[in-house]
């Protein structure tokens, strides 16, 4: 089966699963992760995937996450994007 991946489709379905991927995430000490964080991050581990993958695969790959993982995406991340480190001092 090939075909471009449509994981937004999935989104509304696997809600439970990043819940509890948060709710694990929170439990460890990581307070501030959010559910569009891990989505964020899982889509960008399965970026260079060509094949196709199943909802059980996607599933399995979000509960799997490690904390590790998840916190070195969210510093890449933090240190590509342009911050505007002064925007809550402007009034």
């Amino acid at each position: 089966m090939t075909g471009k991946q449509q994981f937004e489709v999935w989104r509304s379905d696997i809600e439970p699963a990043l819940i509890s991927k948060v709710d694990e995430l929170h439990f460890l000490g990581y307070d501030r992760a959010t559910v569009d964080e891990v989505w964020d991050c899982v889509l960008y581990q399965l970026r260079k995937k060509k094949e196709f993958i199943h909802m059980h695969h996607f599933v399995n790959v979000i509960l799997t996450l490690k904390p590790q993982t998840f916190m070195t995406w969210l510093t890449i991340h933090a240190y590509q994007e342009p911050a505007d480190w002064f925007a809550e001092y402007e009034s």
